[in-house]
């Protein structure tokens, strides 16, 4: 039945009926939506026409992705749901880098996105795409409401299906038709979603199984994903490690799940991660995978990969259960509800001698770097900015400087790291920035990031002077597609084929778009152009430019053991 014929009312019904475009505004406030992000066109005018006298605030944009990655930053940022809304055709085909890098990362985002009339699709009408077809690969879930009486209840639905379980991007096409039928409003909050059940408290036996072999492990290491911070189960899980004296190692997305300051952590594993962490992982007995999907940049060759060890995984997705690594022990379910269950039943052990070997391996191949040199080195920048600013919330692009923020800046809280992990999605950064700035109003953000990263979406840095957001960004500016020509170095004989492209003066162009830039080529002047950046109010650009060739250590490179790392000789000459 059409959305017309069955919005049809007496003239006396007509003041109780509402447009669709309304419905979704009034859903929205329902699902506490305070803020939001997109970029108007044609087929959304309806619903911008409503916006326009709602509370809700709404950011802008310079391109949609960088929409995207805004409602990204702000939901990592606040653990809430983000929201991004475009027009159909090309404005919705923009979205796709960024749902994919929410897809990857497990980000709850819902996208709003408008459609041609419903008549019109499948003719090739102006501006029309099939959306729903282009993002199913890259979304939770997704689909295209044809009747404005079902608008109502699938806007519940998408931000239900994107906030539990294991959360996503959901996508609502919505075609311009229904936005301007009307119906009678269905105000019930009852979920119609026969094939979505989500498991959150985790099997019984299998928490006590998981208990027994951590209290009689010798050598255990607990290896936490962003699942952790997902599930806001940090709390529980530095209870767990504190109870049962357990060293912790983070995966990029887990960063300040568990305190980097104190003795227990291992800081970061894998490709770049630290070679303690590694060394560990590699000779521990069992190891306790909490929220992680054994992402190949962290466990290198798989066959070879914690090959001592048991292995118990936590995690809500059963799907990723045994997905690249084989489990001993799996418990599925909610992190935050499993780890109060488990920690009632794990005991302490002291372990010294495995306590004193990953000692010895912190004590040998700590992060390190030759900062003898006149020459501006990036792990420099990131150690004084942590000096002078520590507890602030860091974006990241992607890229050398994305690792090196991870190696040299200590997160102690969870949701004060923001990166791209899953996709490596360069861009990310400036625009993550802005959205945590929005949900974080109080909070310093900084992002650290890479020429070519902030290259692709430096527009956006309008944005933020726009809207008055005071965000800070620090460009490792060493001229090159950092990590890419690092890989061209290593493994093609210094071949710099495209990585080197000519930059514009930072400086001016932040000054241009109406914020404050600074450029920095000496060392000694490093200290007070951050000093300068965090006391100004304005958004602020600080373009470092740093030495090009430096590189990142250690590395395990791709195909190797995770307890094969180059750069070890290099950082012990350093010592």
């Amino acid at each position: 039945m059409s959305s017309t014929s069955r919005s049809s009312a007496t003239p006396a019904d007509q003041s109780s009926l509402k447009t669709g475009a309304q419905i979704i505004v009034d859903a929205l406030i329902e699902q506490g939506v305070e803020t939001m992000f997109g970029y108007i066109g044609g087929v959304v005018l309806p619903l911008f026409d409503r916006l326009y006298d709602s509370p809700i605030n709404f950011i802008v944009p310079r391109h949609e992705q960088g929409g995207c990655h805004m409602a990204d930053g702000y939901a990592r940022a606040s653990g809430k749901v983000g929201v991004v809304v475009t027009t159909s055709g090309p404005g919705a085909c923009n979205l796709v880098t960024g749902l994919a890098n929410a897809m990857m990362d497990s980000v709850p985002l819902v996208a709003l996105t408008g459609q041609v009339r419903t008549e019109l699709i499948g003719n090739d009408a102006f501006q029309e795409a099939d959306t729903t077809g282009i993002t199913r690969p890259v979304t939770k879930y997704n689909c295209i409401v044809k009747d404005v009486n079902d608008l109502g209840h699938t806007i519940r639905e998408a931000f239900h299906i994107a906030s539990t379980g294991r959360p996503g991007p959901v996508l609502v096409d919505i075609p311009v038709d229904v936005e301007v039928a009307k119906c009678r409003a269905d105000a019930s909050a009852d979920m119609k979603l026969p094939g979505y059940k989500v498991r959150t408290g985790g099997h019984s036996r299998q928490i006590l199984t998981a208990a027994k072999e951590i209290n009689k492990s010798q050598r255990p290491v607990l290896y936490v994903g962003g699942g952790v911070i997902a599930a806001n189960a940090s709390e529980q899980l530095r209870t767990l490690a504190e109870k049962a004296h357990l060293p912790v190692t983070m995966t990029l997305l887990a960063l300040g799940s568990y305190d980097q300051n104190k003795d227990e952590s291992l800081d970061m594993l894998g490709m770049h991660g630290s070679a303690y962490a590694n060394y560990a992982v590699q000779e521990c007995d069992l190891l306790i995978a909490v929220g992680a999907r054994f992402d190949d940049r962290v466990t290198g060759k798989v066959k070879t990969f914690a090959p001592k060890s048991k292995i118990i995984h936590i995690d809500i997705d059963p799907s990723s259960i045994s997905k690249n690594v084989h489990v001993d022990i799996p418990v599925v379910g909610d992190a935050k509800a499993i780890l109060s269950e488990l920690v009632k039943y794990v005991e302490y052990r002291e372990r010294k001698n495995w306590f004193k070997k990953i000692a010895d391996w912190k004590r040998k191949f700590p992060f390190r770097y030759d900062n003898n040199s006149s020459v501006i080195k990036p792990q420099y920048v990131i150690e004084e900015l942590y000096r002078q600013q520590p507890g602030a919330i860091i974006t990241t692009g992607v890229g050398q400087n994305q690792m090196w923020a991870a190696q040299f800046y200590k997160f102690s809280t969870p949701r004060r790291f923001i990166s791209s992990g899953g996709l490596g999605t360069m861009g990310f950064g400036l625009p993550a920035a802005i959205g945590a700035q929005v949900a974080m109003p109080s909070e310093t953000v900084i992002d650290i990031d890479g020429d070519h990263s902030f290259n692709m979406t430096m527009t956006e840095l309008r944005t933020a002077v726009e809207n008055e957001l005071p965000i800070k960004v620090c460009i490792l500016n060493n001229d090159y597609m950092g990590m890419v020509r690092q890989w061209q170095q290593l493994f093609y004989n210094k071949r710099y084929s495209k990585t080197h492209l000519s930059n514009p003066d930072y400086a001016v162009v932040a000054e241009a778009l109406g914020a404050v830039g600074i450029t920095v080529d000496k060392k000694q002047d490093v200290p007070g152009a951050i000093k300068k950046m965090l006391d100004t109010k304005k958004p602020c650009v600080v373009d470092f430019r740093v030495e090009p060739e430096e590189n990142v250590w250690p590395m395990v490179p791709a195909g190797a053991s995770l307890n094969e790392m180059d750069g070890l000789d290099i950082l012990e000459s350093m010592a």
